[in-house]
């Protein structure tokens, strides 16, 4: 039995972590014939693979696979590479009866946007990112003390460094209230939850369960989700049904000083609304994504002081590669 996996660079630019674990995974059931190409390299699987006539089990990753390679592959039992636009060779599959696995479309980064949506909300809480930048240039931000002869109630006081305008300080005893109730979503509450956060959530597609595991209380209305925010987290994934799932009425609901989190897509937002409340102080914002990409060096939501904001990389770390691995690699059969 022999295993192969063939790599292209538009994959590896995407997910460079993923192939060569998928390599070790299947190391340990056999022998793994694995081909990494070279940029301008277009050869198909059927010039590519030294023994094909023993090869059962494929993936080929951006490598062209076509009928004619399949009549290379006569053990071939199971496929995964690029089927769904390819009609011939979708029929040539079915008719040798190779099993065609298909990968998921979520799941594998569920982990990393959801810690790092808790890291964004941790720094948009304690303005971590800002006060990292102004004290490279000047020790303003050191001096804490106000003179005794200005000092009232609520002024910034010793190693206080919070905004006082926004929602800021711990996640314990926060209200957070989140869209959503998924992969993401749920790991999201879940966690802050676990640091004594007043958690609700709204989906009205999600089970109970869903529910139950992360410790949030079920919303059964979006108005309602809105009322009472001091952070608001949005965490669904865009499709044309969740475009514009928060309404400019719900933005404009948030109450005074909510914290926005933002790791999924921007756009699930009414993003007008959301940005004229951001720059008009009433919310603050931390976001990995935004309704334009890359965000313009002159766009006014940059170096704010109610705004922290990272280039979409939320979701892409070795684990989340190593995941994307694994969750394949689980759909093939054991071989011993």
């Amino acid at each position: 039995m022999l295993s192969a996996i063939l790599v292209h660079p538009n994959f590896d630019r995407s997910w460079p972590f993923s192939a060569d674990w998928l390599r070790q995974l299947w190391a340990s059931q056999g022998p793994v014939e694995f081909h990494r190409l070279k940029h301008n390299d277009t050869r198909s699987a059927g010039e590519i693979l030294s023994k094909p006539g023993e090869v059962v089990r494929l993936i080929a990753l951006n490598v062209e696979v076509t009928p004619a390679c399949l009549a290379k592959l006569p053990k071939l039992e199971e496929f995964h590479g690029r089927v769904g636009d390819k009609p011939d060779l979708a029929a040539a599959l079915q008719a040798r009866k190779v099993e065609v696995r298909k990968h998921t479309s979520e799941g594998f980064w569920g982990e990393s946007v959801s810690e790092f949506g808790l890291a964004l909300t941790l720094c948009g809480l304690r303005r971590i990112p800002q006060t990292h930048h102004n004290i490279l240039t000047s020790h303003q931000d050191w001096h804490y003390s106000t003179p005794l002869e200005e000092m009232q109630p609520g002024m910034r006081g010793g190693q206080y460094g919070d905004d006082a305008r926004f929602t800021a300080g711990t996640v314990c005893g926060k209200r957070v209230r989140v869209v959503g109730a998924g992969n993401i979503a749920s790991r999201y509450a879940g966690a802050c939850h676990y640091l004594g956060a007043d958690v609700a959530a709204w989906d009205p597609f999600a089970p109970e369960p869903c529910f139950h595991r992360t410790g949030a209380r079920r919303e059964l209305y979006l108005d309602r989700l809105v009322q009472d925010a001091e952070i608001f987290a949005p965490m669904v994934p865009l499709t044309p049904k969740t475009e514009g799932l928060v309404t400019a009425q719900h933005i404009e609901a948030l109450p005074r000083g909510c914290l926005v989190v933002l790791v999924t897509r921007a756009n699930v937002c009414h993003m007008p609304t959301l940005r004229k409340r951001v720059l008009n102080d009433e919310l603050a914002l931390a976001a990995d994504v935004f309704d334009v990409e890359p965000v313009p060096l002159d766009d006014p939501l940059l170096g704010r002081p109610n705004v922290v904001h990272t280039p979409h990389n939320a979701g892409r770390t070795e684990f989340a590669n190593r995941r994307w691995a694994e969750m394949l690699a689980e759909q093939f059969k054991p071989r011993a």
